[in-house]
């Protein structure tokens, strides 16, 4: 190959110089492993997978605060003496951990459900507008906002939509800010 002054090389696809300290035998790990990089790249920027991660995590957050809440819950001693009567100690603390558990679930599919609901419209809206700004957020803000207050009548429907827009926007805000030097 000649070398021609200030013309960048041309290599066929697969063929490319390696990087130093690699051989030819490195270059087919090399290639598998950048198409595996590749799928997982096209499986992040996925809407079903975006809207996935955003309910398994919706299920966690929300389990997490149901448990740090539940010790709060058996603050009246009268009442525990009433619906705890005649229990030994081992009954109590397994009727204790299944209201615990049933109460991490339903409080776990609810924050589940807001924030699938909410990345899968913000991830169809940035798809749609082929942008990544402040509007996509604050759009699926609203339209989450919305059909998750859809029944009880249009005014809720309305507030629901501005105060869960208005909350978007206080949080992108936050995580767009720019750090401090």
């Amino acid at each position: 190959m000649t070398s021609l002054p200030l013309v960048a090389p041309l290599f066929p696809a697969g063929r490319e110089p390696l990087p130093p300290g690699l051989t030819e035998e490195d270059r087919a790990q090399m290639l598998e492993a950048k198409k595996y990089q590749g799928w997982m790249s096209a499986g992040a920027e996925s809407c079903v997978v975006k809207t996935g991660i955003a309910g398994i995590g919706g299920v966690g957050i929300g389990a997490f605060f149901s448990l740090m809440s539940a010790s709060f819950a058996y603050e009246d001693p009268y009442l525990r003496s009433q619906t705890q009567a005649g229990m030994n100690n081992t009954q109590k603390a397994r009727e204790i951990f299944k209201e615990m558990g049933r109460g991490m679930w339903r409080s776990g599919k609810g924050f589940g459900k807001v924030g699938a609901l909410f990345a899968g419209i913000e991830c169809v809206i940035e798809g749609y507008r082929a942008k990544n700004d402040m509007v996509n957020p604050v759009a699926a803000g609203f339209v989450a906002g919305g059909i998750l207050a859809r029944n009880s009548g249009p005014k809720a429907v309305l507030a629901g939509g501005l105060a869960f827009a208005a909350f978007s926007a206080a949080i992108d805000l936050f995580l767009r800010r720019e750090p401090a030097e």
